[in-house]
C-alpha cells in the first residue's frame, strides 16, 4: 500500500514533469530556455531534469511545511513553490523525502540535486541559477494565468488541456 507521504512525492514530481512542457506553449522559450542553460555551460537535457526535480523538491517541501496531503497539493499557490525554489536552502528541499521512490528517474535526479547541493562551489552556483529559472517559469505561467493567485492544480488543468502528458514510468499518472 502507498503511503500519503509517497502520493505526495509523486504528485509533486509529475507537477515538476508539467512545468516545462506547459511553459513551452510558446516555443520561443523552450529555445531561450537552452540557450540561457548553454550558457551558464549546463547540458540542456540535465538542466532541464534538474528544473524538475527542483519543481517537486520545492512544491513537496511547501507541501511538508503545511501538512497538505497528495490530495490537496493542486491548491499549493504557485508563488508559494517560487518562494521555495529560491528561498529555501538547497539542504532544506531534501529533508522529508520518501525512502524510497517509485520512479528511478526521480531517484536519481534527487541523487543528482544532493549531490550539488554537497559538493558546493560551481555546483551549489548551478543549482542557484536553476532555482532562478524555476522561479522563471513559475512566475511566466502565473502571470499567464487569468487566475489571480495560480494553484498547483491548474498546472494539471493547462497541461491536461494541451494534451501533456507527465508519465515517464511513473505507474500512478
Amino acid at each position: 500500500m502507498t503511503s500519503d507521504h509517497d502520493m505526495l512525492w509523486r504528485r509533486c514530481a509529475q507537477l515538476g514533469r508539467l512545468l516545462l512542457p506547459v511553459v513551452d506553449e510558446e516555443a520561443w522559450r523552450q529555445a531561450r530556455r537552452h540557450e540561457q542553460l548553454g550558457a551558464w555551460g549546463i547540458n540542456v537535457a540535465e538542466g532541464e531534469r534538474l528544473i524538475e526535480v527542483f519543481a517537486a523538491l520545492a512544491a513537496h517541501a511547501v507541501a511538508v511545511d503545511t501538512s497538505l496531503s497528495a490530495a490537496e497539493l493542486d491548491v499549493l499557490p504557485l508563488s508559494a513553490v517560487a518562494d521555495a525554489a529560491t528561498g529555501k536552502c538547497d539542504f532544506e528541499l531534501l529533508a522529508g523525502l520518501p525512502d524510497t521512490f517509485a520512479d528511478g528517474r526521480d531517484e536519481l535526479a534527487v541523487k543528482v540535486f544532493r549531490l550539488y547541493t554537497y559538493r558546493g562551489g560551481q555546483y551549489s552556483h548551478r543549482l542557484v541559477r536553476l532555482s532562478t529559472e524555476l522561479r522563471h517559469v513559475l512566475n511566466v505561467l502565473a502571470e499567464r494565468s487569468r487566475m489571480p493567485s495560480p494553484k498547483c492544480g491548474h498546472v494539471f488543468f493547462w497541461a491536461a488541456a494541451a494534451g501533456l502528458s507527465s508519465d515517464h514510468g511513473d505507474s500512478t499518472n
